[in-house]
């Protein structure tokens, strides 16, 4: 039996959450890409983040919302810290 897949729409990431990278792009698009539905070409393996939520995230079908709110936090937080830090003086 296959159950449709909610589709879930998040407004108002403020543009400062975009600023902390992770592996050249923004974390939660990292987190997204990570997220999503895919099987793999070789094994037929298929890696759907729902279904692991729902069966070892104490049965939280919203554990993958929950993880990109989170990420979009910690990037915000992130990115606080590091603008409070003073310059560096680095010598050529």
């Amino acid at each position: 039996m296959k159950t449709p897949q909610r589709q879930h729409q998040q407004t108002g990431i403020p543009l400062e959450a975009y600023d902390y990278m992770v592996n050249g792009k923004p974390a939660f698009e990292w987190v997204m890409e990570r997220q999503c539905v895919k099987a793999d070409k070789a094994s037929v393996i298929v890696n759907d983040a729902n279904r692991y939520a729902i069966e070892t995230a104490g049965s939280n079908p919203a554990y993958p919302l929950e993880l990109f709110q989170r990420v979009i936090t910690v990037s915000l937080e992130t990115m606080k810290i590091v603008r409070s830090l003073p310059a560096l003086d680095i010598a050529p």
